[in-house]
């Protein structure tokens, strides 16, 4: 008999709903409902679109129920942002986005309330402006009476879990993208939160990814006519329920996981959290059954998404495939950025930003469209380069081939830089980690599967993997000479 799970899966400009089909042997994946995720700037603040994202969840439940129905649901999202609950239950104002810029400056103040070592040491956690500690010091500073307010924090995963259920509670994954768990406890660290002047009773309890949440409420149930099903607390932060996707059968190994954000790093039964590890502002999250994810963050396909939005508002309506086309027609390493510069996390003109980059730094300077799309990609797959040997020296491990899943695999040209870049085999697939990894482990809390090992196993058997091997051409050892030079002198 076949079983059918419904992931929902929102990203940074994205989001769908998806069916998982398991017929014993493999997960086939049905797309049923997709939508943009377009923040919205009021009066100066970046927000989510949190009721409209919720809206589209209700659809891609009602396509769910057209096409056969399911048994449950599970949600995973981006990290580190949150809504607040008052007293009754009500949220109190659409999340803000991770972009937005109340966070600057956040980060080294929170040094003038707790030892930076001291900081790193108890959360693990590489230091992003971003992060949910620096937002929350941002409301306790400057809107110190709505943080008053607040009565649960919910980050985003949560939060719709809530709408759907009713149920509140902090998926560990998530939890730990923000700056305020214990790594080592796996446990919110109050002593953080209390130094950072943050009040403590708005955090829910720890909830271990797979957790039933519940049913779908009465009132949601009447207004879609659809059975009580089960909403089940999957590793509910994106990168984990990609990790779950990775196909390696060996114990020690490299991923990266490619989206808005590219994530390299392995999997490990505890954290690393020394002098070495902090000096590369390498990150421990959760991940499945209570392992530590030992990466580093780093910018995306960010940069390619934004200068594509450019282009199209310049009118040249490019799609991905194009972009690809006229980067592989290019001369290649010519120039390179950094991609994490302080200048390409804000929305706006990257392609003109690029310029200015390579420019201020004495490099050719790309032109052409093409030109600039494969300065991106060569740029990522030598940033990787960096955050490959930097947790090889930190785990004393040695990882010959690298697990690339997520969006970037669509990408032969990132694929193939990255081989040759980093000297390593690449292993690309599947593009669907984030969904498979959340349908997976919705198998495993039904008891459908037995647990994590054998979810890999099963979405091994369930999709194709491209290999790409290195060409290790002297180039590229030049380039990745130039491009370590260039960030020590940037």
């Amino acid at each position: 008999m076949e079983k059918r799970v419904l992931a929902f899966d929102f990203g940074a400009s994205g989001g769908r709903a998806m069916a998982g089909i398991y017929n014993g042997e493999k997960i086939v994946l049905e797309e049923l409902h997709r939508f943009s995720n377009d923040p919205v700037t009021v009066c100066g603040v970046m927000y989510w679109d949190v009721l409209r994202l919720f809206y589209e969840m209700k659809q891609g439940i009602l396509k769910g129920k057209q096409k056969g129905g399911f048994e449950s649901i599970g949600i995973d999202t981006w990290g580190v942002d949150f809504g607040l609950l008052d007293k009754n239950g009500i949220l109190l104002e659409n999340p803000v986005h991770y972009r937005d810029n109340r966070t600057k400056g956040m980060l080294e103040k929170s040094f003038d309330y707790i030892d930076k070592e001291r900081f790193y040491e108890i959360t693990g956690n590489q230091f992003m402006e971003i992060n949910t500690a620096f937002q929350l010091l941002s409301l306790s500073q400057n809107r110190p009476e709505f943080l008053e307010r607040g009565e649960t924090l919910l980050l985003m995963p949560d939060l719709f879990t809530y709408m759907l259920t009713g149920a509140k509670g902090a998926e560990y994954s998530i939890a730990s993208t923000t700056q305020l768990l214990d790594a080592r406890k796996r446990s919110w660290s109050y002593h953080v939160i209390e130094k950072l002047g943050l009040p403590t009773h708005i955090f829910p309890n720890i909830i271990q990814s797979g957790t039933k949440m519940g049913p779908v409420s009465k009132e949601i149930c009447q207004e879609l006519m659809i059975h009580p099903v089960e909403v089940i607390s999957v590793a509910s932060h994106d990168t984990q329920s990609a990790l779950l996707a990775v196909t390696a059968k060996e114990k020690d190994f490299l991923f990266i996981s490619c989206g808005t954000w590219s994530l390299l790093g392995t999997e490990l039964e505890e954290p690393i959290i020394n002098e070495k590890s902090q000096k590369y502002n390498i990150t421990n999250e959760g991940g499945c059954d209570k392992k530590a994810v030992f990466l580093k963050n780093m910018i995306g396909l960010w940069l390619i998404q934004e200068s594509r939005r450019q282009w199209i508002r310049e009118g040249k309506e490019y799609g991905f495939g194009d972009l690809e086309k006229m980067a592989k027609e290019t001369k290649k390493l010519c120039s390179f950025i950094d991609p994490d510069a302080p200048e390409f996390i804000p929305q706006g003109n990257i392609p003109k930003k690029i310029q200015e980059f390579c420019k201020k730094t004495n490099q050719p300077v790309p032109e052409t469209v093409g030109e600039i799309v494969r300065c991106i990609n060569e740029s990522l797959a030598l940033k990787y380069r960096i955050a490959l040997e930097e947790i090889e020296e930190c785990t004393g491990k040695k990882y010959n081939t690298i697990y690339m899943v997520g969006g970037g695999t669509q990408s032969e040209l990132l694929c193939q830089c990255t081989a040759d870049a980093c000297n390593r085999m690449v292993a690309a697939g599947p593009i669907e980690a984030t969904v498979l990894g959340n349908l997976a482990l919705q198998l495993v809390a039904s008891g459908d599967i037995e647990d994590t090992k054998e979810a890999r196993e099963l979405i091994a058997r369930s999709q194709e993997i491209k290999v790409y091997e290195p060409h290790r051409e002297k180039e590229w050892e030049e380039a990745y000479g130039k491009f370590k030079n260039l960030l020590i002198g940037w």
